[in-house]
């Protein structure tokens, strides 16, 4: 039997571990088995902790760059008008009940998301209807991220990684894909993207990289107006993507979160995805309607599945919806109702339809005003650098090529928001601060290059 000291280490630990016992008795209180060991403390979410500090913030003339919603010329939340529209023609119908959707979701808005990100004369939705080739399954999802997450899952459990092929991510994307792909255990790499010498595409880099993937890898693509960068590759880029793609068997899942919302036009900013189905890949979209609607709290998407053409597509696509039924329940049980009535409304209607493109026009014409507004007062100002990249850029955010050190010194300095890669929300600049952010912008360069 081992002998030990009153002094020795294990003596000393048992002895503090009984005095804790002790208190926690006469306290009333039980120690908990998550200690600090097996629960960390987690970081706070970086984009959400720089919220919390432009509230905090008094300075009059804060400007918040960070957030990823649409604002209005006086930095204030727009509620499309369609969106008033539907919501009045809801709240006056008689029958609107609080049941439960379907697993799948609200059938007349899944189908009409499936139209939206496909095109009414689609290969998927045509052939679906004629029971052979193309088949498509869609879900009704949490928005994008729950989409994201579905599709996710799904592969995690049902794709072939006979290799431990992994998932590769655009440098940068998305936070949030990083931690949706790591929590259902699926390996991540990335490929190359934004070039920081030219602020565009560094496509070389991305071309070669998914060229030299292992065959079958997952390529999760944005489908328009890249989150964060801003930059898209053109369609000839895409071609040959999709050459590549093919030739190494990869398994396309494209993120579409700003359809509409980046060129003003829903065909242009889907060309990408219907360009893949047209040349029959098998693939996977989630589509968010958070931008393009106004719906941010919402929380309304779609999830869908595109088989490869084949004669046993209609089986496929049967087996694949019943497994995404189970995912679906056993995660959701069924999706919240309101944000998919308020867009079914909306896209089942064709006058109010054509209403919502005009709001489109209107939030991302705002935005491409702002891009040339920031553009023009840098170079009047001689701003230190190029800055046509502001221009050349798509969608909500710009990637303006700020370095950690000058976001953290504009911050400091002028009370303007960013999150530390460089990343502006261009839907914060209006006609009242932007000359403001410009001349911070320009005064913090010149500091520190």
């Amino acid at each position: 039997m081992a002998h030990h000291s009153p002094n020795s280490p294990s003596v000393s630990a048992t002895s503090t571990n009984r005095l804790a016992n002790i208190k926690g008795h006469m306290d009333g209180s039980n120690p908990t088995v998550f200690t600090s060991d097996n629960v960390p403390q987690a970081p706070e979410d970086p984009l959400f902790g720089l919220m919390a500090a432009y509230r905090k913030d008094n300075f009059e003339k804060k400007v918040d760059l960070g957030i990823g919603a649409y604002r209005d010329n006086n930095a204030k939340p727009w509620v499309l008008p369609v969106v008033k529209k539907a919501d009045e023609r809801l709240r006056e119908d008689p029958n609107l009940n609080h049941e439960y959707l379907p697993i799948a979701g609200l059938p007349e808005f899944t189908s009409a998301a499936q139209k939206l990100i496909l095109g009414p004369d689609s290969r998927a939705i045509q052939e679906k209807r004629a029971s052979q080739l193309i088949q498509v399954v869609s879900f009704q999802t949490i928005s994008g991220t729950g989409a994201v997450h579905l599709g996710a899952l799904f592969l995690s459990k049902f794709y072939p990684r006979r290799t431990d092929q992994p998932v590769y991510f655009s440098s940068p994307t998305w936070a949030n894909h990083n931690q949706i792909f790591s929590n259902v255990h699926l390996p991540i790499k990335t490929y190359p993207y934004f070039s920081p010498q030219t602020k565009g595409l560094d496509f070389e880099g991305m071309r070669s990289t998914i060229e030299q993937a292992p065959e079958g890898s997952i390529m999760l693509l944005h489908a328009c107006a890249h989150n964060p960068t801003g930059v898209d590759p053109t369609r000839e880029q895409w071609k040959e993507l999709s050459e590549i793609i093919r030739a190494k068997k990869h398994f396309p899942f494209f993120d579409c979160a700003y359809q509409g919302f980046a060129s003003g036009s829903l065909e242009n900013d889907a060309w990408a995805v219907r360009y893949f189905v047209e040349q029959g890949f098998e693939l996977c979209i989630a589509q968010s309607f958070a931008k393009n609607f106004g719906l941010y709290g919402e929380r309304a998407g779609a999830f869908h599945f595109v088989t490869g053409a084949g004669s046993d597509a209609q089986n496929t696509i049967a087996r694949i919806g019943s497994q995404l039924a189970i995912l679906q329940r056993s995660e959701i049980s069924n999706p919240p109702a309101y944000g998919a009535r308020i867009a079914s409304l909306v896209l089942n209607d064709s006058e109010l339809f054509t209403e919502w493109e005009a709001n489109l026009r209107t939030m991302s014409g705002r935005i491409i005003d702002m891009r040339k507004a920031l553009r023009e007062n840098l170079e009047k100002l001689g701003t230190p650098g190029s800055w046509k990249h502001i221009t050349e850029q798509i969608g909500m955010f710009s990637f303006t090529g700020l370095t950690e050190k000058q976001v953290l010194k504009i911050r400091e300095d002028a009370h303007v928001y960013m999150t530390k890669n460089g990343r502006i929300s261009m839907a914060g600049l209006n006609t009242g601060n932007v000359e403001y952010v410009a001349k911070a912008v320009d005064k913090v360069v010149r500091e520190t290059n």
